[in-house]
């Protein structure tokens, strides 16, 4: 199975550093199934930093990856209340910690990012968050949280991603 990581270089060995952003499921390195996700990500991280491009970087993965045994992994299925819950943790508190080496889910999107802005200002209740993360169609993120996980990432390549400056 391919998993995908847009950012501004090649990561041809991963690593987890800790930066000053937290993603949805603290810190670690984070891939998706979906390249065209990953592509977004690039542009995103493009537009930020004011650069003319940035690269996919790819991996190989066994396909059972989120079924072994030896590790601790944490699967959700969709963006519920208990997804919302574990995102507003790592959101709201940056020394959040868990103990899962890999977590798999939905990945927040902008609008999903505008709701928690919401919900972060009591402008809307948990329920309604959850109200509007029903209708979102969202990709997917895989978070390799310790080293242990890491070591299933195999490199097979990269893909430069063009960003226009605006």
């Amino acid at each position: 199975m391919k998993l995908y990581h847009g950012g501004l270089v090649e990561i041809r060995v991963p690593r987890i550093i800790v930066g000053d952003h937290i993603g949805d499921f603290g810190v670690g390195f984070y891939t998706t199934t979906s390249i065209q996700q990953a592509r977004r990500f690039v542009k995103t991280k493009c537009d930020r930093e004011q650069k003319t491009s940035g690269v996919v970087s790819i991996f190989d993965v066994r396909d059972d990856f989120l079924q072994l045994p030896d590790f601790r992994i944490r699967v959700f299925k969709k963006a519920d209340e208990d997804w919302a819950r574990f995102v507003e943790a790592n959101r709201r508190n940056p020394n959040y910690e868990h103990d899962f080496d890999l977590i798999f889910g939905p990945v927040a999107n902008d609008q999903v990012y505008a709701s928690f802005a919401l919900y972060e200002s009591d402008l809307i209740d948990f329920a309604e968050l959850i109200n509007r993360l029903k209708v979102r169609k969202l990709t997917d993120q895989v978070l390799f949280h310790t080293e242990k996980a890491l070591s299933l990432l195999k490199y097979a390549g990269s893909e430069v991603v063009q960003c226009p400056l605006k």
